[in-house]
């Protein structure tokens, strides 16, 4: 059987971009070579689709080093109408041919990639493509619209706070009510904005208007959340293929122990204070409704492919923290990790993503 062929595009203009460039390198490495032929398509911090480099070790997370798409001089072509499937690429020495695209990876965290901005341009020239479509990574990624509509759904979200500056300037003594009404401590999060950058913990009000400057930094949209005392439970959540259903994986646990809470530095570059375990210790009943709950929420938001669902778990029950559409895919990430302990290693879920994209097609 012929080769699909892949584009794994990665990168980007957010604030994330390093952590999308570590993805690659772990899909670089994993990905089953005899089945799938890859096309790796870099995003540098500018926006200039470039023909990168296929060796993992090239993306590597080093915290002296974050990995990163630089310009080379090269420029990728997406096909020109939705009649073709044709990637070209150009240098200094011309236009080539990359050949016909059977499905693209798009592995970006972050704006310009994980909401829904490049599901819409893949839509726009027929690729199909892995993961969620425009709508769902749209919602998932906006911090205030995923909050409503798991609440519309009848699913438990922390209380919050929506802010924008000018609001905030047309009328801060009824903004500052509205926020100081959901207690200390509270979470100060930009709208869009992924991997925990832009996020404090504010223990006290004086510290409040510097964690809403570090969020405003981010985007223009704001939550201040109210904290939620309980276990930080993910779990992996996928389409699968057709007839299947959605699956939803056994539970991880974050553990914190010497942080404010579960940071970037944390997450990506091994600072100490927090333990990852999976399975978590739950019980079947609990397991179940955790289950209910992300398979629930994957369908409120329109999910296809793939999300990590992020809990806490209360002595009232369960409280649904994110949906990520497009979670931290690096091997010893918390969502492949998941996968794994649920009987479906690294390389098997990369080929399953792409061969449930390829096979819906352009949605």
């Amino acid at each position: 059987m012929d080769k699909l062929r892949v584009v794994l595009l990665f990168g980007g203009r957010s604030s994330e971009h390093s952590i999308s460039c570590a993805t690659a390198g772990g899909v670089l490495g994993a990905i089953d070579r005899s089945r799938f032929e890859v096309i790796p398509v870099g995003i540098t911090r500018d926006g200039a689709y470039v023909l990168e480099s296929d060796d993992p070790a090239r993306f590597g997370l080093d915290p002296a080093h974050l990995p990163e798409v630089v310009d080379n001089g090269t420029r990728v072509r997406w096909p020109q109408s939705a009649s073709s499937r044709e990637l070209t690429v150009s240098d200094a020495s011309g236009e080539r041919s990359l050949g016909d695209v059977d499905v693209v990876f798009p592995i970006l965290h972050g704006r310009f990639g994980e909401d829904g901005t490049i599901q819409g341009l893949l839509e726009l020239v027929g690729l199909p493509y892995v993961g969620n479509g425009v709508l769902a990574s749209s919602v998932g990624m906006d911090k205030h619209f995923t909050k409503t509509v798991l609440e519309g759904a009848g699913i438990e979200v922390a209380p919050w706070v929506t802010l924008t500056r000018s609001a905030l300037d047309e009328n801060p003594e009824l903004w500052k009510r509205r926020v100081h009404g959901l207690g200390l401590p509270v979470f100060v999060k930009p709208a869009r904005a992924g991997s925990s950058v832009g996020v404090t913990k504010v223990t006290d009000w004086s510290a409040l208007h510097g964690a809403l400057d570090l969020a405003f930094a981010e985007d223009r949209a704001v939550l201040v959340e109210a904290a939620v005392v309980g276990r930080e439970i993910e779990c992996g959540v996928l389409e699968g293929p057709a007839g299947e259903g959605v699956r939803v994986s056994v539970a991880g646990e974050v553990v914190v122990t010497g942080r404010d809470f579960y940071d970037f530095d944390a997450k990506y570059l091994d600072a100490a204070g927090v333990e990852l375990i999976c399975p978590a210790d739950l019980g079947d009943g609990e397991l179940f409704e955790l289950q209910r709950i992300a398979r629930r929420a994957f369908e409120a938001v329109g999910g296809q492919g793939l999300a990590r669902v992020d809990v806490f778990l209360t002595g009232e029950g369960f409280v649904v923290n994110e949906i990520n559409t497009m979670p931290g895919f690096t091997p010893i990430s918390m969502f492949p990790t998941c996968w794994l302990n649920s009987g479906l290693s690294y390389a098997d879920l990369i080929t399953e993503l792409i061969e449930v994209g390829y096979a819906a097609g352009a949605r």
